[in-house]
């Protein structure tokens, strides 16, 4: 797997400082999205094609939770389909369309879910 790439998020919003008695608080760290309620959490569920030679997949945006809980749940999104698909950058993808079951599957978990696109 490849690293994730840095980005101006992972640095946790302080980038630099002219002050020389500037000291980082002891009680500050990165926000931790692990403990993000699922009824917290704005999920958009689209069908893909760009990119992809014309075929369809299912894509899942707007995870608010580490890249483990994100895999997991991805896993048992692709069994309960039936069908292959990925888990990478805070995004799900199944392949081919099911949005309808992938919407159904995720209100019961208790995520606040929306189909997004046309």
């Amino acid at each position: 797997m490849k690293p994730k790439k840095k980005t101006l998020s992972d640095l946790g919003g302080i980038m630099y400082s002219t002050d020389p008695s500037f000291v980082i608080p002891s009680d500050y760290n990165e926000q931790d999205n692990s403990f993000v309620a699922n009824n917290q959490q704005d999920l958009r569920v689209m069908l893909d094609k760009k990119n992809r030679g014309g075929k369809a997949v299912t894509l899942i945006t707007g995870f608010r939770m580490n890249e483990e809980a994100v895999e997991k749940l991805g896993k048992q999104l692709k069994t309960k389909c039936g069908v292959g698909g990925s888990a990478k950058d805070g995004e799900i993808l199944i392949q081919g369309d099911f949005r309808d079951k992938i919407v159904d599957m995720l209100l019961k978990e208790g995520f606040k879910v929306k189909k997004a696109g046309g």
